[in-house]
């Protein structure tokens, strides 16, 4: 090139910037804020980032520092408690290793394709619950305010779970276990056993008295119980502390809190293999029962452990999804996740069985010892004949097989003298078919099993441990599920907001620690988040698949994949998963109706659960709990379709960018509700990026011109308005 091919080159420059600027000064005044703008347009082939995030005005969104912590902390949401004390029951229940087979169906039918869903909409839209159904139709709006009430709900009695784990782990650390005997009374004359304690078991003692020390009933309140008050604030001041700086500080304690219960769960399934019992536990959990799969309920109960495992509709996967790259492979994630969490589901039903096959074997040995016994007195005072027992049997020594043998003897030559003789039947598949879930599974059947463990307290602290990593995990997500939304839509300080929704939830949660507290916790659990929860995942598959458009949200899934998704998920989406979902919430329904509405209250005086169904003012809360939590639901619609809030919301937002800030102004046109931009403000709602040309519409023109690809279904509206003012963002 020669040398003065630069000046040239300067010269042309010149000459074609005072042609511009001939050009501009022939424009009329009212485009003077079209004049000093300057369109800051990337190209192509660059890094696919939103607009936004090149603003100067508006921080970047916070980012995952790497692939493993987003997996930890979906991992750490989707896995929780339920996983350790709600599938092994249903397992038992529901026919043992057949269960496996509608629950990997429904995984596959709505479990993944709606995970995946949930994870796309909030990558694509990189918002929160809020933020993306606004995104999609301002008149669905109410769906993200719904899970974050919902999300507020499930956090309240949530987080009172957490503070039993930790007071369980305190009391750990001693030997003996607090709960391994009875407390003996003392009076003047003599000491005697506790009698509540002597008809129940000193780990049902220590749970309902020494812990929870419960009242009788829901009505009788009976005052805060300091110890699980002091509890919940230790676990309100973890939740806090871990969600102050959002994913930057949980982020980092996920590493810990998600990995951690997976070695604790290792390390007891290989001691539990070691006990005696523990094979029989592992065979009658899977051994299938075949003719129970073709139940309606098994069915039932699978898909709403599906749903419910997954974390769907809370809005935490969306929430943790929106802090993803727009190129995240989102459909690997979900596959990932949802089978990660079906194999913690079967390894801890593994270790469920195990420790209480080890514990049925032991109360199978006392069983044979205690009524041997009565066999040898028997013979004594001559109410049977030496005649009737095997000559090889040694009571002295005798197994649960030969007592068995002698059992059956007895039973048909004494056939109308049985009765009264008081012997009972001593088989380890008679104390395994007694079903156990939830705390009662955690704080009383398991708690049981670890005292007969050689270093019960070592067992002890990890095993509470490890639930309060799991219940830290969930909580994580379900606190994400409402800072999240709050802040992308209101613009407050997260960390603020961190603080006053736990103090809140404190605050309301002491309704939990009260005497009766643990009758709240049932109801909560039972009609907070059920119903609510379906409604809105039905919502979100409709919003996407039918106000959306499947066919536009399979080329976004392709954009951001770089691959078309398989035509599996489109058939699931827009058939199967709403059928199955309508079906789930039909039979939720008639479930709700056909049980009597009522929790099981612990009798001090005869040691035994008792079932009570709820005062007037109890079905009133229950029935509020459901309403207040779909509410938002239908109030922003009407507010919405009745324009009573003058927000902009239902017109397209014309903008220009100046130095990298989105100038907005609210134009009054009728348009397509399904459009990406409908009714938001940029600082709501994130703009793809631009290819090299700049579509403008004339000023007032009630229809859109599009894009050359017609990708978004969208034209890009360029302001002519002068004196706009620049937006926050």
């Amino acid at each position: 090139m020669p040398k003065n091919s630069k000046v040239v080159k300067r010269e042309l420059d010149d000459e074609v910037i005072e042609s511009v600027k001939d050009l501009l000064s022939n424009e009329d005044s009212s485009d003077d804020a079209f004049k000093k703008s300057e369109l800051m347009v990337d190209d192509q082939e660059e890094k696919d980032v939103d607009v936004e995030e090149g603003s100067d005005v508006e921080d970047e969104r916070p980012a995952w520092n790497s692939k493993l912590q987003y997996i930890l902390a979906q991992v750490g949401f989707s896995v929780g408690l339920g996983n350790v004390w709600r599938f092994p029951y249903l397992c038992q229940k529901n026919g043992g290793g057949a269960y496996l087979v509608p629950y990997l169906i429904l995984l596959l039918i709505i479990g993944i394709p709606l995970f995946f869903l949930e994870l796309a909409v909030g990558q694509r839209i990189r918002r929160g619950s809020i933020g993306v159904w606004n995104y999609i139709s301002p008149k669905l709006g109410g769906i993200g305010f719904a899970s974050c009430v919902v999300c507020f709900f499930v956090a309240l009695y949530y987080n009172v779970i957490i503070g039993w784990s930790l007071f369980y782990f305190s009391q750990s650390f001693q030997h003996p276990l607090p709960w391994d005997q009875c407390p003996l009374v003392k009076n003047a004359s003599h000491t005697f056993v506790e009698p509540e304690c002597e008809k129940s078991s000193a780990t049902t003692y220590y749970w309902y008295r020494e812990a929870l020390n419960i009242s009788s009933s829901l009505s009788e309140s009976g005052g805060l119980n300091w110890k699980m008050t002091i509890c919940l604030l230790a676990a309100w001041v973890m939740v806090c502390l871990a969600m102050i700086k959002g994913i930057q500080s949980s982020g980092k304690i996920m590493y810990f809190s998600s990995l951690f219960p997976y070695v604790v769960l290792l390390c007891f399934l290989i001691r539990g293999l070691l006990l005696n019992g523990s094979v029989d536990g592992i065979r009658h959990m899977f051994t299938p029962k075949l003719e129970i799969m073709l139940e309606p309920k098994v069915w039932r109960e699978a898909a709403t452990q599906v749903f419910f495992a997954l974390g769907l509709g809370f809005g935490g996967v969306i929430a943790f999804s929106s802090y993803n790259k727009r190129d995240n492979n989102c459909h690997f994630d979900a596959v990932l996740v949802s089978f990660i969490n079906f194999f913690t589901s079967v390894l801890a039903t593994l270790v469920v069985f195990a420790v209480l096959g080890f514990k049925a074997n032991i109360i199978n040995e006392k069983c044979v010892i205690q009524n041997s016994e009565k066999i040898l007195k028997l013979l004594k005072m001559g109410n049977l004949s030496q005649d009737m027992i095997p000559h090889h049997i040694n009571f002295s020594s005798i197994t649960a097989e030969d007592y068995n043998l002698v059992y059956d003897i007895i039973q048909k030559v004494k056939e109308e003298e049985f009765g009264s003789l008081g012997l009972k039947s001593c088989k380890i598949e008679d104390e395994l078919d007694k079903a156990v879930q939830g705390t009662g599974l955690a704080f009383i059947a398991f708690t049981e099993a670890m005292t007969h463990f050689p270093a019960s307290p070592f067992w002890s602290v990890m095993f509470f441990l490890m639930l309060v990593n799991l219940g830290l995990g969930s909580m994580f997500g379900t606190i994400e599920g409402i800072i999240t939304p709050i802040v992308d839509t209101f613009k407050v300080r997260k960390e603020i907001l961190t603080v006053i929704c736990c103090l809140v939830a404190f605050f309301i949660g002491l309704i939990f620690v009260q005497r009766s507290g643990n009758y709240f916790v049932t109801m909560f659990d039972d009609y907070s988040a059920t119903l609510p929860l379906l409604i809105v995942v039905i919502l979100e598959n409709i919003a996407v698949i039918r106000i959306y458009g499947i066919d536009k949200f399979m080329e976004d899934l392709k954009d951001m994949l770089g691959f078309s998704p398989s035509q599996y998920y489109y058939y699931m989406w827009k058939y199967v998963s709403p059928f199955v979902l309508l079906c789930l919430l039909v039979a939720s329904i008639v479930q709700m109706g056909l049980s009597p509405p009522g929790y099981n209250a612990w009798i001090e005086d005869t040691a035994v659960e008792e079932f009570h169904s709820y005062p007037a003012w109890g079905m009133i809360v229950c029935i509020s709990l459901m309403v207040l939590a779909m509410l938002p639901v239908p109030i922003v619609y009407m507010v919405r379709r009745c324009n009573l809030i003058d927000d902009s919301s239902g017109s397209l937002a014309s903008v220009s960018y100046k130095r990298g800030r989105i100038i907005k102004e609210p134009v009054n046109l009728e348009g397509d509700n399904t459009s990406l931009i409908h009714g938001k403000s940029p600082s709501e709602v994130p703009s793809p990026n631009f290819g090299k040309n700049i579509y403008r519409k004339q000023t007032g023109s009630p229809t859109l011109d599009t894009a050359p690809n017609g990708r978004y279904g969208i034209g890009y509206l360029m302001a002519d308005m002068p004196d706009m003012p620049e937006s926050d963002l």
